[in-house]
């Protein structure tokens, strides 16, 4: 196999950041040795999660089995995972804000049509549904764990207990037509056809959507990380990945 150097798109505070912590598991557990030290660890981890790079590339890059590199990623998303803020964290950010927007994001995972539940029929393809709570400024606060894509938004924030959770805090929300009925202080723009409208309701609906738009900044940033654009693993490991990505976004762009 050829070996070929490569780049990633991050900060080495991100890498910094990682390889503190798994340096403190390793004292925490009274390891003596391992094939990569911490930060070649760390940096085997980061080429999988921003690049997307398989186990058999990185075990040739990085010198080692493809079991070693398994292990590896699966133990630094378990700490990444522990780590993440939960959703009570962010909503006592979110209250210093004047406002937050919720937002649903689909990740892309490889199963057949025949597998319904996790099927979209809003993005036409199989998927898992997370949602995302942005500040006014389009950074991200919190992203919950995964559901299956056919789930709806307003049924997985309320199965997450967000929607909840922001009317108890009395903060204000802004959403899209996704979340009609949610009730508490989300606020969403009018239905209908645009010709229906009256000029006050299109101008709230203007607004709205003006608002709501600086919120997909926060739902790119997860997908920014590549292994999160086609996810080919086990469904049950996805809501640890995007709360390890979760903990590396907010850990390094604060």
């Amino acid at each position: 196999m050829l070996v070929y150097p490569s780049g990633i798109d991050l900060s080495s505070s991100t890498l910094q950041y990682l390889s503190r912590l798994l340096a403190t598991r390793r004292q925490e557990r009274g390891t003596r040795w391992r094939r990569l030290p911490a930060d070649r660890q760390a940096l085997l981890v980061l080429a999988h999660l921003r690049c997307g790079h398989t186990y058999a590339q990185l075990a040739a890059g990085f010198g080692v089995g493809i079991a070693t590199v398994y292990r590896y990623v699966t133990e630094a998303v378990e700490i990444l995972a522990a780590v993440a803020p939960d959703r009570a964290t962010a909503v006592v950010t979110a209250v210093q804000k004047a406002f937050v927007i919720l937002d649903g994001t689909l990740l892309p995972i490889d199963r057949i049509a025949a597998d319904q539940p996790y099927y979209s029929g809003k993005h036409k393809k199989q998927g898992m549904n997370v949602q995302v709570l942005a500040d006014p400024f389009g950074r991200l606060l919190w992203a919950s764990a995964a559901l299956p894509g056919s789930v709806h938004d307003v049924k997985a924030a309320r199965a997450h207990g967000v929607i909840a959770a922001l009317a108890e805090a009395g903060m204000r929300c802004v959403a899209d037509k996704g979340y009609q009925g949610a009730g508490g202080t989300v606020r969403v723009p009018y239905r209908g056809r645009w010709e229906k409208l009256s000029a006050g309701q299109k101008a709230v609906n203007v607004s709205h959507a003006r608002i709501r738009a600086v919120g997909e900044q926060a739902m790119a940033a997860p997908k920014s990380w590549r292994l999160l654009r086609k996810l080919r693993c086990s469904t049950t490991r996805i809501t640890d990945l995007v709360k390890a990505v979760r903990a590396l976004h907010l850990a390094t762009s604060s």
